[in-house]
């Protein structure tokens, strides 16, 4: 009792503003510590800080948040909020259940009334674990935290963003030498988010941090509501917390949380199709490129009303009106070039929120589709690989291992960087690299005529060699219209700097007879291991159905079944049309 009555009268005179205390959730006994500066003030913020795996609440507050110059305290001291370190059960956290997602309710809940803590500003952050249950948080909690700090941690299955989520601000923490969990798992984690968050998919980024020598800073925004995606990534650091004066932890927290809150009484609006950054590609007639309509669908609703209406622009011109959901529109008979895409959401008070995505509409003759083969250890965007375990989606950065861009330095060299790709296991089409999937930001819209792929190809670790497949493909189908399988004479040999030749320039030809939106396949050979290097793809239209012959081009669906002679008048026959070369042949 006399302890306790000490206790009390060193938290009363300032000395002991940090204390452990305790709550029971579903009936079981939970333990955190808790740091109230003194003179805290009313309604303050809230951060939530969770330990690493077979850490505790104690060792993070009193050894990864310390250092001889600062703490977590000092921090909260001058900024004047609450922090809580929570003890897990066995020194663990429930990654995937309610166990612990409860747990953060119950603090929150607690310290709102033992300190008249602001809700609307509690933030959430974690080491190792602790930041793999902040990610869990996203998805779980979203209505109850206002910003995310996960520290070298995240899903390791991959992440996941529920659609009826809002845009979640994140600040994410990681050093590149991470041996637990890996620097190059960071990036995927973030894309998930990023494009949730209807943010750039290209990030700004501040070299040498704060003064920090090789610490970059990624910045992501700003994108929906105004939020942002952030990334600090730290030279040559392993799985800690990093306490450096140019760069303390706590610090870096607050300052990104302390400009975030959930009190909002603007309605929240974000385009959630298509992604940020998408590329429509289409190859037609010259001058008269003719792309799909494009959909643009938008999610909206009003913390304290209602949504009145959804408008739509392309630029400064409306192109809708809705005043209930479903809130879509289309995008048709669009000129090529970049489109500035934004939905303003107003509600029943007159209050109005926005929001924009960029999308290009291009109409080469011919395009370079490895041109963003220019940076080592990234799947760029409008690509996708697949090794039999682990599909990746571009933009993805930071990749050390499996499918990615490898950058080649032995000399002489036949490529500087190519997409390696591979099939783990060798079973049938389990090793592949594609282009053209919109949810990788990139289509390809096709139009009768001929075209040409160029290529260059090598195996990287296949002595024997091993042969490629190249297919076009219906995107919404995946029905092939045209194949061709190349068998390598070039192997790298497993090292980027291996010396190795010139690759075979390689054309591969084919027709296009009805116009959609198609996929560039190329699939390593069906053998444990089999791989690819792909250094170079070019696609090109070399000829089209004329629009000069009356009816084909508005009528290219019925050309299957019906044939014109080259006056445009209607003949008998269902042998279609076909032109070649540039020659107007009509095969009848």
């Amino acid at each position: 009792m006399k302890n306790v009555i000490l206790s009390f009268l060193l938290l009363v005179a300032g000395i002991l503003p940090s204390m452990a205390d305790n709550i029971t959730v579903d009936g079981t006994n939970r333990t955190y510590n808790v740091y109230a500066p003194n003179n805290l003030g009313q309604n303050r913020p809230l951060l939530i800080f969770c330990h690493g795996y077979g850490q505790d609440a104690n060792w993070m507050q009193n050894t990864e948040f310390k250092n001889d110059n600062v703490s977590m305290e000092a921090v909260c001291d001058t900024a004047k909020f609450v922090v809580v370190f929570p003890n897990g059960i066995s020194n663990s956290w429930d990654i995937s259940g309610d166990r612990d997602i409860n747990f953060i309710k119950a603090i929150i809940d607690k310290m709102v009334t033992q300190y008249n803590i602001d809700r609307n500003r509690v933030y959430m952050g974690g080491f190792s674990m602790g930041g793999m249950l902040t990610y869990h948080a996203m998805n779980k909690i979203p209505d109850l935290i206002a910003a995310f700090c996960p520290v070298s941690g995240y899903p390791m299955g991959g992440a996941t963003a529920n659609a009826n989520v809002r845009p979640i601000p994140i600040l994410h923490i990681h050093g590149t030498s991470d041996e637990t969990c890996g620097f190059s798992g960071v990036q995927p984690a973030l894309n998930v988010w990023i494009n949730h968050n209807g943010c750039p998919t290209t990030d700004k980024v501040v070299s040498n941090y704060n003064g920090f020598n090789g610490a970059k800073m990624h910045i992501w925004g700003p994108g929906t509501n105004g939020v942002e995606v952030r990334l600090l990534e730290l030279p040559n650091k392993g799985h800690w917390i990093c306490k450096e004066p140019q760069v303390y932890t706590g610090k870096e927290i607050w300052n990104f949380c302390q400009r975030f809150s959930l009190e909002k009484t603007t309605p929240n609006v974000r385009i959630t199709s298509p992604n940020a950054g998408v590329k429509y590609i289409s190859y037609a007639p010259s001058g008269q490129a003719q792309f799909p309509d494009v959909t643009i669908t938008a999610s909206a609703d009003d913390p304290n009303g209602t949504i009145e209406k959804v408008e739509f622009f392309d630029g400064t011109n409306l192109l809708a009106t809705c005043t209930e959901a479903p809130y879509e529109t289309i995008l048709s008979e669009a000129k090529t070039g970049t489109h500035t895409i934004k939905a303003v959401a107003t509600d029943n008070d007159g209050e109005t929120s926005s929001a924009t995505i960029a999308v290009m509409l291009l109409a080469p003759s011919s395009q370079t589709l490895s041109s963003a083969f220019t940076t080592d250890g990234i799947v760029p965007a409008g690509w996708s690989t697949f090794d039999g375990s682990e599909q990746r989606s571009g933009l993805s950065k930071g990749l050390t291992s499996g499918c990615r861009v490898l950058q080649f330095t032995g000399s002489p060299r036949g490529v500087n960087y190519g997409l390696y790709f591979r099939n783990i296991e060798g079973k049938p089409r389990q090793g592949w690299a594609k282009y053209g999937n919109e949810a990788n930001s990139a289509t390809i819209n096709l139009y009768p005529g001929h075209y040409t792929l160029k290529y260059k190809i090598c195996n990287w670790n296949k002595p024997d060699f091993s042969p490629v497949e190249l297919s076009i493909e219906k995107r919404a189908s995946g029905e092939s219209v045209a194949s061709q399988t190349y068998m390598p004479n070039v192997n790298i040999g497993n090292s980027v700097s291996n010396c190795f030749g010139t690759l075979e320039q390689k054309i591969f030809e084919f027709d296009i007879t009805e116009p959609a939106d198609y996929v560039i396949a190329l699939y390593t050979a069906d053998t444990e291991w089999g791989d690819c290097v792909l250094g170079q793809l070019i696609l090109a239209a070399n000829s089209y159905i004329e629009t000069g012959i009356e009816d084909i081009y508005n009528e290219a669906a019925d050309a299957r079944n019906r044939c014109f002679d080259l006056q445009g008048r209607p003949s008998s026959g269902t042998k279609g049309i076909t032109i070649r070369n540039g020659k107007k042949t009509i095969r009848l």
